[in-house]
């Protein structure tokens, strides 16, 4: 954890191409924090590649000199070990953020994405993949958390409510514009805005449907299962979700207890976490089809363009769904023209924040594919609701076949948590990101010298002694 402000002085070459002189605020700090939950113990998040999963958060506040004292919020996620390995790619970005123009920052989110992308001796770790891009990704977000806070907007109205020109500008479509071009970028968007306020009014008074996995982790029992699956019809959700992948009997036995649990009305999607080969996956699911999945999620790698697609074919009618651990556009854009994917999966936090999305967004739009995002995780549910309800009232203008991955995990740690109501996100009203941690649960969770991280130390000492 790096608690103590960066000294604005730094004379490092990058971050002196980036110090501003005329008076104006800039950046003052970089702050990072590694914050870790230790979920495995009660087995949430439990699935068939993640057996032991501690929710975990690479954290980064950007601080300023503004008189208006507010703070930039980012951060990415992981699952435990590892999580100093992205803290610490986050502040290799420090001398490149230092000493920036507030103002300049917030007027244009895309200068700093596209500098960060573009550095050629970071961009030789991905290019635009991995721990780094992740990083990325925490401190963009992390700029739009803060320019929302300085519009007084949430972030899912700041970008309803920006010129379809502006966010069109967001967008870096290298390697991409044999699927969207600026000019096709700009077109969805000025569509976009037809009926967006009455889209925006709707919002507000419905919410944005969900859907919850919280029944369906693996090492939940058959009990737990039907307890949660029924809470989740009771609270409104029309949807659920299994994992599924380890064993193919105790698949076909939690299928069979999920479907007695809901009905026959509810749909039941189900999720594989990369676990199997290609042909594999063909064959695990037609075992399954009895139970009438609605989607197979992350049937095999993420990376397996032609894989999926094949996939797809084999098992129609049960469609396919990923993105989670998609690592760019570029590979988005691959799934959609190979015709490999149903649903497209975009996460908050797995590309470069929100600029990478909005790409990720308009070739969604115009292939015509709905967007169900990835969320639970720390925080992954209150930042890609704004991205979901950005979509809805000015871009796609449909929440058609869509909905939000909800899970009911951690979110008493944020100042903004996500509210649900019969089965539906609320759209936020406070002004931006909704990424701001709690400052006594960074305290607490703070790895490896918060205070709950301590005290489990020296009881394991105590053990160990014993």
């Amino acid at each position: 954890m790096n608690e103590a402000p960066i000294p604005v002085t730094d004379t490092s070459p990058v971050a002196a191409t980036v110090t501003v002189a005329d008076g104006s605020p800039r950046i003052t700090a970089v702050d990072t924090y590694d914050i870790r939950f230790p979920t495995s113990r009660e087995l949430d998040g439990s699935d068939a590649m993640n057996p032991d999963p501690d929710y975990s958060a690479a954290y980064v506040i950007l601080r300023t000199d503004a008189d208006d004292g507010l703070e930039g919020h980012g951060f990415t996620f992981t699952i435990g070990r590892g999580n100093d390995v992205q803290v610490a790619a986050i502040e290799a970005l420090r001398a490149h953020i230092v000493g920036r123009s507030v103002t300049a920052l917030c007027a244009d989110p895309g200068w700093l994405s596209s500098d960060l992308t573009a550095d050629s001796q970071l961009r030789w770790l991905g290019p635009e993949k991995g721990v780094m891009h992740m990083a990325i990704g925490a401190v963009v977000n992390a700029v739009w958390d803060l320019a929302a806070k300085r519009a007084d907007k949430p972030l899912w109205r700041f970008l309803a409510d920006a010129e379809p020109e502006w966010l069109a500008d967001q967008v870096d479509y290298r390697y991409i514009t044999d699927a969207l071009t600026p000019a096709e970028a700009l077109a969805l968007l000025k569509r976009g805005r037809d009926g967006a306020a009455q889209r925006a009014v709707r919002l507000r008074g419905t919410g944005y449907p969900g859907y919850t996995t919280s029944p369906g982790w693996l090492g939940y029992s058959d009990e737990k299962l039907t307890r949660l699956a029924r809470q989740a019809v009771a609270d409104g959700f029309t949807q659920i979700k299994l994992k599924v992948g380890a064993n193919l009997d105790d698949d076909i036995r939690r299928c069979r207890v999920a479907r007695a649990a809901v009905g026959a009305d509810i749909r039941i999607a189900i999720d594989a976490n990369q676990r199997w080969n290609v042909d594999e996956a063909g064959a695990w699911i037609r075992a399954l089809a009895e139970f009438d999945p609605y989607w197979i999620e992350e049937p095999t790698s993420p990376d397996d363009v032609l894989g999926h697609a094949a996939i797809r074919e084999a098992v129609a009618p049960v469609k396919v769904a990923t993105g989670e651990h998609v690592q760019n556009r570029i590979i988005f854009k691959q799934l959609l023209q190979a015709g490999a994917i149903d649903v497209l999966q975009i996460d908050a936090t797995r590309v470069g924040g929100v600029n990478e999305n909005l790409a990720i967004l308009l070739l969604a739009a115009k292939y015509g594919v709905p967007v169900c995002p990835h969320a639970g995780g720390v925080g992954l549910c209150e930042l890609v609701q704004h991205l979901s309800m950005f979509d809805y009232v000015a871009l796609s203008g449909t929440t058609e076949n869509r909905v939000i991955e909800y899970v009911d995990h951690l979110h008493d740690h944020f100042t903004d948590p996500v509210r649900m109501a019969h089965g539906h996100y609320v759209a936020p009203t406070a002004p931006g990101f909704s990424a701001q941690m709690r400052p006594e649960s960074i305290d607490t969770y703070r790895y490896p010298d918060g205070t709950f991280w301590a005290a489990d130390r020296a009881a394991q000492e105590e053990v160990t002694e014993a």
